[in-house]
């Protein structure tokens, strides 16, 4: 079916400019963080949110101004001081994404290494600190220490600028209604957001449509795995 086969052929990467990067309250403060860097008061700054909430877009963001190393925690397992201290050397700052999961003595020697050499570890997880089951009592003061800040899911209005700047760079018109129509109705991501407009556009471009609220409704439910609307976009 020409539907499927143009949600299957998959989405580029996304990309994580910080000219993509869309500025609202519930984020305001992290970007400031980021923007602080290097005047942190701390080796390092933990970053928590929600999935979807944009905090890997920040961390990315620091990552091109700072020349960061960008690791998953689970890359951190198995290494030996050595190896700690050769990636602390290598990189002038280090993102760790899923960082609540970093097996507690590589972080710890981490965290000390990049502090002796006046480096910085951006922590980017679900949950602050704070909140982390943390059984190494000099790791859990060290990171006590840090600052922490959050990121929000995106409100409703976040989320309709996301979707109205994701049409403007596909140059885009959606009909009326449309915009508010997959505000109520989809996934609360800016991820989502990029993957639902590029399904609109594929889907319009392949089947000579008009965004409006039913190809919107149609999407959606095809990108949900559900049925296509048979309401043409009301619910």
């Amino acid at each position: 079916m020409v539907n499927q086969l143009i949600l299957d052929l998959g989405l580029p990467p996304p990309t994580y400019a910080r000219s993509d990067f869309v500025v609202a309250p519930g984020n305001r403060e992290a970007l400031a963080w980021i923007d602080r860097w290097p005047d942190w008061p701390a080796p390092a700054l933990a970053l928590s949110g929600p999935p979807g909430s944009g905090k890997t877009h920040l961390g990315r963001i620091w990552a091109v101004q700072a020349g960061a190393a960008v690791i998953e925690s689970r890359e951190l397992d198995g290494k030996t001081v050595a190896d700690l201290t050769a990636l602390a050397d290598t990189w002038p700052a280090i993102v760790i994404e899923n960082a609540e999961r970093t097996a507690e003595r590589a972080l710890f020697h981490l965290y000390n290494l990049m502090r002796e050499c006046r480096r910085s570890l951006l922590l980017i997880s679900e949950r602050p600190p704070a909140h982390w089951h943390i059984a190494l009592p000099d790791l859990a003061s060290r990171l006590r220490a840090a600052p922490a800040v959050a990121v929000t899911p995106p409100d409703d209005e976040l989320l309709g600028s996301i979707i109205l700047k994701q049409l403007a760079d596909r140059q885009l018109h959606a009909g009326p209604g449309v915009v508010h129509y997959l505000v109520s109705h989809m996934e609360r991501s800016a991820d989502a957001a990029r993957r639902v407009v590029a399904a609109l556009d594929r889907r319009a471009l392949a089947e000579q449509r008009e965004i409006d609220r039913r190809l919107a409704a149609d999407v959606l439910a095809e990108v949900s795995g559900g049925a296509p609307s048979q309401e043409g976009g009301e619910r």
